[in-house]
């Protein structure tokens, strides 16, 4: 008997060479609203007071919570092979733009 209530598909990714080259990124701001998570990822310099957002992916609830899940898998997957990632504070003032308050 044939599965007809979820039959496989094979998707066809492609990838152009200017999306490949991909965009560094040290940053990432997050922000949601009930039908959306949007992610800004930003390229900060030292010394630099101002940054750009170098790209913006927008994401249904349900395929941030999978992202979640993939990115979860997959740092237990690379600290199985490379060791602990260890976490670096950060001070970077979040103004986006607006003057910043002075005494």
């Amino acid at each position: 008997m044939e599965n007809t209530e979820n039959p496989s598909q094979e998707v066809n990714i492609e990838l152009s060479a200017d999306v490949a080259d991909g965009i560094y990124s040290n940053l990432a701001i997050i922000s949601h609203s009930p039908n959306e998570f949007i992610i800004d990822f930003v390229s900060v310099m030292p010394g630099v007071p101002k940054a750009k957002v170098r790209s913006r992916v927008i994401l249904t609830p349900q395929n941030a919570k999978r992202l979640m899940k993939a990115l979860e898998n997959n740092i237990k997957t690379f600290e199985k092979t490379n060791g602990f990632i260890k976490e670096q504070e950060t001070n970077i003032p979040f103004n986006f733009g607006s003057p910043t308050a002075q005494a």
